[in-house]
C-alpha cells in the first residue's frame, strides 16, 4: 500500500491511547476513519476532532467482546463509506497478579477484550475485505507480553501471546489476496490501559479488592504518536513486526537462545 488516501480504516479502541493516535495519523495520511470504542464519548470526540480538521470520521460504540456489535460496527463502515481497507484491532485491557491468583472473570474479560475482540474484527471484516478485491492491511495490537513473558501479568500475556501466533499465521493467509498484516508489539506507552478496569463489565467485576499492584515494565515510556507513525510506516511498507522499543531487543534475543539451547543440548535417551 503505497498511501492511505481516499482509503477507509477502522480503529477499535479508538477513542484514547494508541488506537487515538492511529485515528489521528490515519486520517493526516488522508483515510476516512472509523472510531470503534465501548466508551461512547471518548469514541465521538475522537472523531469530532478529525472532522474538525476537515477529514471524514464516523463514531461506533462498539464493545469487542460482542460479536454482533463488531459485524454491526462492519455494516456501518462498509455501509456508509462504501469499503474498508485498513482494520486495526486494537482494543485491550489488562490485570495484573499471579495466575494463582487469577479469577475466571479475570480470564473472560481479558481474554473477551484482547483475544476475541481481535478474532471477531477477523471474521466481520476480512472475508468482506477481501471480497472487495482491493489490496488492505490488518493490525493487531499485542504487547511485548506476548513476546517475552513477564511475571504478574500471566492473564494478559496469554491474550497478547495468541495475538501474536494470531497474527504471523494471518500474514500467511492473507499474502495471496493482497491484504498485508502486522502486529504491534510495544513495551511501555502513556495510554489508559492501567486503568482499564474503569470499562470492565459489572458481571465480570471481582468481589475482593485485587491484591497485586500494577505491573511497571522495563524500559522508556513512548506517547502514542510516534507509536501510531511506527504502524503507519508498517502499512505502508508490509511489514510483520511493530517493535516499538529498541530495548526489547536484548530480551527477545535471550528468549530465543534459551530455544536454540534447548534444542541443541537435548541428549538422545539410552535405551
Amino acid at each position: 500500500m503505497d498511501s492511505l488516501r481516499d482509503r477507509v480504516a477502522v480503529v477499535t479502541g479508538g477513542g484514547s491511547g494508541i488506537g487515538r493516535a492511529l485515528v489521528d495519523v490515519f486520517a493526516r495520511e488522508g483515510a476516512r476513519v472509523v472510531v470503534a470504542d465501548v466508551d461512547d464519548a471518548s469514541a465521538a470526540e475522537a472523531a469530532h476532532a478529525v472532522r474538525a480538521r476537515g477529514g471524514t470520521a464516523l463514531a461506533v460504540r462498539t464493545d469487542v467482546t460482542d460479536l454482533a456489535q463488531v459485524r454491526a460496527l462492519a455494516d456501518r463502515a462498509f455501509g456508509e463509506l462504501g469499503a474498508v481497507d485498513i482494520l486495526c484491532n486494537n482494543a485491550g485491557v489488562a490485570v495484573w497478579g499471579g495466575l494463582d491468583e487469577a479469577t475466571h472473570s479475570d480470564w473472560q474479560w481479558v481474554l473477551g477484550v484482547n483475544l476475541w475482540g481481535v478474532i471477531h474484527g477477523i471474521e466481520a471484516f476480512v472475508p468482506r475485505m477481501i471480497a472487495s478485491g482491493r489490496r488492505g492491511h490488518v493490525v493487531n495490537t499485542a504487547s511485548m507480553a506476548g513476546l517475552v513473558a513477564t511475571r504478574g501479568l500471566g492473564v494478559y500475556n496469554t491474550s497478547k501471546y495468541a495475538v501474536v501466533g494470531l497474527s504471523e499465521t494471518l500474514a500467511k493467509d492473507l499474502a495471496p489476496h493482497g491484504i498485508g498484516v502486522s502486529v504491534l508489539c510495544p513495551l511501555g506507552v502513556a495510554t489508559r490501559i492501567r486503568t482499564s478496569d474503569r470499562n470492565r463489565p459489572g458481571h465480570l467485576r471481582d468481589a475482593a479488592a485485587r491484591r497485586t499492584a500494577p505491573v511497571t515494565l522495563d524500559g522508556s515510556t513512548l506517547e502514542p504518536p510516534p507509536v501510531a507513525e511506527m504502524v503507519l510506516a508498517a502499512i505502508l511498507e508490509n511489514r510483520l513486526y511493530v517493535i516499538t522499543h529498541p530495548e526489547s531487543l536484548e530480551p527477545i534475543r535471550r528468549r530465543f537462545h534459551r530455544i536454540e539451547r534447548a534444542i541443541l543440548e537435548q541428549k538422545p535417551r539410552q535405551s
